[in-house]
């Protein structure tokens, strides 16, 4: 009579998280190289402030940038790297506000620009038909 072995071999259920913590580490460091690039517009100094954020909405703001040199720079419609005219932000104002009057309009204003240019933007954009006009800060 023949004997066989028996194979007490018990079965592995355990799975190996190695590679997968391997992929995970590759894709952070790629995300955290990419991010900064990924930020796009004209380059200000946003002066300091403490504020409440504003809340999430589902549509982006329009932001309107005004240089250190007094320039305006707008995030629709065309390149934000193009200086434009106070009279072609508030035509686009317009054009913005009687699409979505309830659109959220930004100014980002550098620092180092003179107040008055920051007001005259906003109370440009108010002629404009925009109703309130936010400020980004950092």
């Amino acid at each position: 009579m023949i004997r066989r072995k028996k194979n007490k071999r018990k079965l592995n259920a355990d799975i190996n998280v190695v590679p997968y913590i391997d992929v995970m580490m590759v894709l952070l460091v790629i995300f955290m190289v990419t991010a900064p690039m990924l930020t796009q517009g004209v380059s200000v100094e946003l002066p300091q402030a403490t504020a409440e954020p504003v809340d999430a909405q589902d549509q982006e703001p329009v932001i309107v940038t005004v240089d250190k040199d007094g320039l305006y720079y707008i995030n629709i419609g065309g390149s934000e790297t193009e200086a434009i005219s106070s009279e072609e932000v508030s035509s686009r104002v317009q054009k913005i506000m009687s699409v979505n009057p309830k659109q959220l309009l930004l100014v980002r204003g550098d620092k180092n620009v003179y107040y008055d240019k920051v007001v005259t933007l906003m109370s440009l954009m108010q002629q404009s038909g925009a109703s309130s006009v936010g400020l980004v800060t950092e």
